[in-house]
């Protein structure tokens, strides 16, 4: 009994107010959003891209129809270009200036979550564990703080969320509804549809059917969606065909039924994302799925099941699948889970003796990277992070085993603390060692060739980034193509096996960088 006593002035249910809470969770999801921000590289495709031409709307000034290496930008609406173009404006152009907006407004997320929990739960506990679980999700942590739409996009969901919530009591926050899914439409299309559809069924299996009825949600759906409609009618009339070709058919419909760039995968590529990527918080997940089931009358568990249910329903469909897609799941995921945390905490009787093994299992494998990581490949962030989460997932298995609530905290301040060593490593963001390290290549592009100049390459594909970062386009082209540009006055950034088989007779050899030789062809 003591110690429960002691556990709830821990968590300050009574003794911290709301207010003390959504100081706490917005400081904390800022810190981890923004620390080292701009310590790593920029990402190939859509970070590269959004960077590029929000350097371009800098440099020309055209926010309403902007270009990527000279050719129109038809592929996603525009507001994070312009978020990242007044960045760029009032602190420069950096790596941390291009992710700034879209990390700012991904953390925004954790105290709207907080607030929904506030108005769908009884305990203030379960609002409180709702948004820790957010806030320590590692998809949603590393995706959030990237120059990308879909830590955005969970923000916006979130207001319109808890505007609907809200407006039971008070009707003006019904415009919230529509300022929300204006600003998703803004951001990422047609995506608004699937998310707007599993607002509507909530709404209308909640009882809650009148909304649709109130002036002040129309009023919010006029002034969120005209923004959104002028510029989708704007770039019609400058663009055509093409732009409703490239944008909506390309870009939406055909990911869909096809795998757009190659990206697909089976149909439960998202549950082995899920496997990866969101341990240990699923193993909480699973029962609490079923608690919602259970209490699918209640407001929480409709929206949970609802969204949940829908949402990876919808992605796990479609052709085209990346990582990222998944991310509004990860919304109702914390609802879900927060809940069966509460449950635990108000009822510390017996926990289940399988997420108890399944705590032990993630604490002997991680031990087991302290290991590898010191002695055969040693690593010092590796062993920080490693060590950091072996002794997490060790004192929560004890609490836990002792049916203790204290291992919610310990669970999530561990994990916290996990992913904050992660973050100021530069391992936060593996993809960079997909390909070779863009900087140096791109300096000595910028350096040895003058602006506005195509440079043809031997890699595999193109790299958003490279263009960024040597503010030149750095095209990919095969060896046939290579032999043809060999002919006439060309830049080439070639890898040594390609230059030997060129077999240029003449050629100005401008610099080397890792592992490319950047050329001037001289043909006679």
């Amino acid at each position: 009994m003591i110690k429960n006593l002691h556990f709830q002035k821990i968590i300050n249910i009574k003794n911290y107010q709301d207010k003390e809470w959504l100081i706490v969770l917005t400081l904390s999801a800022f810190f981890l959003w923004f620390i080292d921000l701009g310590s790593v590289a920029l990402r190939d495709w859509d970070e590269g891209y959004y960077a590029t031409v929000s350097q371009d709307i800098f440099n020309r000034n055209t926010w309403l129809y902007p270009t990527y290496q000279g050719q129109p930008f038809l592929l996603k609406p525009p507001l994070l270009l312009w978020l990242i173009h007044l960045s760029y404006s009032l602190f420069g152009i950096s790596e941390w200036t291009s992710r700034l907006p879209s990390a700012f407004l991904a953390a925004c997320g954790v105290p709207l979550l907080y607030l929904i929990g506030r108005e769908l739960f009884v305990n203030r506990s379960a609002a409180i564990f709702s948004a820790g679980v957010y806030l320590t999700l590692l998809p949603v942590v590393r995706l959030g703080r990237l120059a990308m739409l879909d830590g955005m996009i969970n923000t916006f969901v979130l207001l319109a969320i808890l505007s609907l919530l809200k407006g039971k009591k008070s009707p003006y926050w019904l415009i919230g509804i529509g300022i929300g899914l204006g600003l998703i439409t803004l951001t990422k299309g047609i995506l608004v549809l699937a998310l707007g559809a599993i607002l509507l069924v909530f709404i209308i299996l909640d009882g809650r059917w009148k909304v649709l009825l109130n002036p002040y949600l129309w009023i919010g759906l006029i002034l969120g969606f005209t923004p959104a409609f002028l510029w989708y009618g704007l770039q019609i009339q400058h663009y055509g065909q093409t732009f409703i070709q490239v944008h909506f058919q390309s870009q939406s419909f055909d990911r869909l039924s096809t795998a757009v760039e190659g990206n697909t995968g089976p149909m439960w590529f998202y549950l082995i994302d899920l496997l990866k990527y969101s341990c240990p918080w699923l193993f909480f997940f699973v029962p609490g799925f079923y608690l919602a089931v259970k209490n699918y009358q209640q407001s929480w568990a409709k929206l949970g099941l609802i969204g949940s249910v829908l949402y990876f329903g919808t992605v796990s469909l479609m052709t085209t699948k990346l990582p990222w897609y998944l991310m509004p799941f990860y919304i109702f995921f914390a609802l879900i889970t927060g809940v069966y945390l509460d449950q635990l905490y108000h009822h510390p009787k017996k926990y289940p003796r399988l997420i108890f093994y399944l705590l032990c299992l993630c604490g002997i494998v991680t031990l087991a990277g302290v290991i590898y990581f010191t002695f055969f490949q040693p690593k010092l962030p590796l062993v920080l992070i490693t060590l950091t989460i072996s002794i997490t997932f060790i004192l929560t298995a004890i609490q836990f085993w002792k049916n203790h609530p204290n291992f919610i905290p310990t669970l999530m301040i561990g994990i916290y603390f996990t992913l904050t060593f992660l973050v100021i490593s530069p391992l936060w963001l593996w993809e960079l060692n997909e390909a070779f390290p863009v900087k140096p290549v791109a300096q000595l592009i910028k350096q040895s060739t003058p602006s506005n100049t195509t440079i043809y390459t031997s890699f595999a594909y193109s790299r958003t980034s490279l263009d960024f970062y040597s503010d030149r386009h750095v095209l990919a082209v095969d060896q046939n193509k290579l032999e043809e540009l060999k002919q006439k006055h060309n830049y080439f950034l070639l890898d040594e096996e390609t230059l030997g088989k060129l077999n240029l007779k003449s050629y100005r050899n401008l610099g080397k960088a890792e592992g490319f030789v950047l050329i001037w062809s001289n043909p006679r």
